[in-house]
């Protein structure tokens, strides 16, 4: 396997990764009170890569 066939698999999950961040930080921006501290949101959502947007988006909304 070459590098071109490796970065050419990786693409979609690096694509889905930086989709993920940027849409769930702007939630996060815009969310007035989400459940916990938003500094906490924003540490999880940048450093535990997929799943930390993913656990924002199940556990840190509040949808009323």
């Amino acid at each position: 396997m070459d590098q071109t066939t490796l970065v050419l698999l990786l693409l979609p999950i690096i694509v889905i990764q930086l989709g993920l961040m940027i849409f769930t930080l702007v939630d996060l921006v815009k969310n007035p009170n989400p459940n916990g501290p938003k500094w906490l949101w924003g540490i999880l959502i940048i450093f535990v890569n997929i799943l930390g947007p993913i656990l924002y988006l199940v556990i840190g909304r509040r949808n009323y």
